[in-house]
């Protein structure tokens, strides 16, 4: 006020002086001289743009509806909650990574952090409605937290059996036991103490066990299944609870994936009885969830499995050879493993060549192989050292894994090293004795296993031409969870075409991120997909999910703490005082023309 007050006077001011002192006109001079004063004044207000604060108007609540799962549960509000924020504010749904409105819970987690995080950008007030089961309360700043408002529809806790947690392995050879580890979680106040599992798949029972319940905490159960009783492919096996009946039988039925091949998806073939082979086949069926099938070659030419040293024939090694998914050559093997498709090959020299080369050979990680993350913070230089070392030399386009020194010193040579050839990962390693590693126990017997486990991992992520150039991380995920692909092809990654057998034809387009994965959403159910560029298989989504099971809430209710932002305006925002200016002028115009002057 006191600006527009100095501004009006220094306009008055100098306008009285041109039309007072300079022009000297006198009374006549009065009209005009206000005009001025006035033209000056709006002129000068502007050329200041003199600011001012206001008070911003109140804008429509900004609602966060809770869209998990949990609230769709028995004894959940999703009606009642999402009437409740359609009356406060405007609805934007969060749970999960997806966008957009749900006329029905669908989301499979509770996240709050990323979307609240998004809303405080906004200088509208916020509302959070939701059961109070969040799972990210401690990412989400105290702050932002404080300044939202929160009011809960918690859930009326309702008694629930629930299997929550069904392993094993994903593929088996025919002949092989499927064995599975069943967690059943009961309701705090259950009346009974046993509960009893059925396992099924395409509507034909395939095992039946009744488990006693120890606690609250649940119980486990092991089913053993023979796979014998279930035919080559894929299959989805269904673990229910049988008999049981509660408000949410949702909980009760897991869904497992199962893998039938005709042949072992890794196969050891030894071309001699050693420690090396003994400890290797023993640390591949530990560390893999595939079937393993090992072979030692004895008595000349005679072949033993390495399981029961029950003596195999030369036709079944082949037949074996042949669908491996995994091969692991050990020493000299002869032609059996002639014809292999195998997309992984561990080729393990000892000698074949007769240029071994004896003596303590220390082994060195090399940074840069994809088994490198095996080797983190091991001290090598002190596990036992290797016993030979056949000399060779990596092909162009190979990394090296671990390199080899002789006494700690002197020239380092390559010891494990591979390369991608073509759709096929090979692997090959020209020292003898790493038994040692796992037979001394301790940070040794670890880097061993661990090593095993990556160079499987590794060989094993090749192209399959049956699954095509993306498969399935995980072929069964849980209600309101996305099924995501991984791409293995050759090259960088580029969009799929998929289309879903018995959906109408429906296709779906896989776009890769920078790490090389896709995601899809689909509801319930089993589905078969088929790449456009060949490959296809079977994923499954669940009914399940651990929305639906009781969690702890971790939302207390509170009020807003609204602050209304306070705004301002300026002189040159007000088109009326332009305008006021305009006037003013042309008055003055026409009272100095009444006057005769210029």
């Amino acid at each position: 006020m006191l600006t527009v007050l100095l501004v009006a006077a220094l306009a008055l001011g100098l306008s009285c002086f041109t039309y007072l002192w300079l022009e000297r006109l006198g009374r006549r001079a009065w009209i005009p001289l206000l005009f001025r004063a006035l033209g000056w004044t709006a002129l000068g207000l502007l050329v200041v743009n003199l600011t001012c604060a206001v008070r911003s108007p109140a804008r429509r609540p900004l609602v966060l509806l809770d869209a998990s799962l949990s609230l769709s549960a028995p004894g959940g509000h999703w009606g009642e909650a999402r009437d409740s924020a359609g009356r406060w504010g405007e609805i934007r749904d969060f749970g999960d990574e997806r966008a957009g409105a749900d006329s029905v819970p669908t989301r499979g987690r509770s996240l709050l952090a990323p979307s609240l995080l998004a809303a405080s950008a906004s200088d509208r007030p916020i509302i959070v409605v939701s059961d109070g089961e969040i799972e990210d309360v401690p990412e989400i700043p105290a702050d932002i937290l404080a300044r939202s408002g929160v009011r809960l529809f918690p859930r009326d806790r309702q008694p629930d059996w629930a299997i929550t947690r069904v392993t094993g392995a994903r593929r088996v050879t025919a002949g092989d036991s499927i064995r599975l580890e069943v967690i059943v979680q009961p309701p705090p106040d259950a009346q009974r103490d046993t509960a009893t599992i059925q396992v099924s798949t395409d509507g034909s029972g395939l095992a039946r066990r009744s488990v006693r319940l120890r606690g609250e905490g649940g119980d486990r159960a092991r089913i053993v299944i023979p796979a014998a009783r279930l035919r080559p492919g894929d299959h989805v096996l269904q673990v229910s609870l049988s008999g049981n009946r509660d408000p949410e039988p949702r909980t009760d039925t897991r869904l497992h994936m199962i893998t039938v091949a005709a042949t072992p998806g890794v196969v050891l073939l030894a071309g001699a009885a050693d420690w090396d082979s003994r400890f290797l086949y023993r640390t591949i069926r530990e560390v893999s969830q595939l079937p393993v099938r090992g072979f030692v070659k004895l008595e000349g030419t005679r072949w033993r499995s390495m399981s029961d040293l029950r003596p195999v024939s030369p036709d079944q090694v082949r037949r074996a050879t042949r669908g491996a998914d995994l091969l692991v050559l050990k020493g000299p093997v002869g032609d059996v493993a002639n014809g292999s498709r195998a997309r992984g090959v561990w080729t393990w020299i000892s000698g074949e060549t007769g240029q071994t080369q004896p003596g303590d050979w220390y082994l060195l990680a090399q940074g840069d192989s994809p088994l490198s993350g095996a080797f983190l913070g091991q001290p090598l230089d002190s596990f036992p050292p290797a016993i030979n070392l056949t000399p060779g030399e990596p092909d162009r386009g190979s990394w090296v894994a671990l390199s080899a020194q002789l006494g700690r010193r002197g020239l380092q040579r390559p010891a494990v090293y591979g390369k991608q050839d073509g759709r096929v990962r090979r692997v090959t390693v020209v020292v003898d004795g790493l038994w040692r590693w796992a037979f001394r126990g301790g940070a040794s017997e670890q880097s061993y296993r661990s090593w095993v486990s990556e160079t499987a991992s590794w060989l094993l992520g090749g192209s399959d031409s049956a699954q095509g150039q993306a498969r399935p991380v995980q072929p069964v995920v849980a209600n309101g969870r996305p099924i995501v692909f991984e791409w293995v092809g050759a090259g960088q990654p580029s969009p799929l075409a998929l289309t879903w057998s018995g959906d109408s034809g429906r296709g779906d387009t896989l776009f890769f991120d920078a790490d090389g994965r896709a995601t899809i959403w689909r509801p319930p159910g089993v589905y078969r997909y088929r790449l456009v560029s060949g490959g296809e298989g079977t994923v499954a989504v669940e009914q399940y999910s651990d929305e639906l099971l009781p969690h702890t809430v971790t939302l207390a209710p509170h009020a807003p703490r609204l602050v209304r932002p306070r705004g301002s305006t300026a002189a040159r925002d007000w088109l009326w005082l332009f305008g006021l200016c305009i006037l003013a002028f042309s008055g003055e115009w026409l009272a100095r023309r009444r006057l005769g002057l210029r």
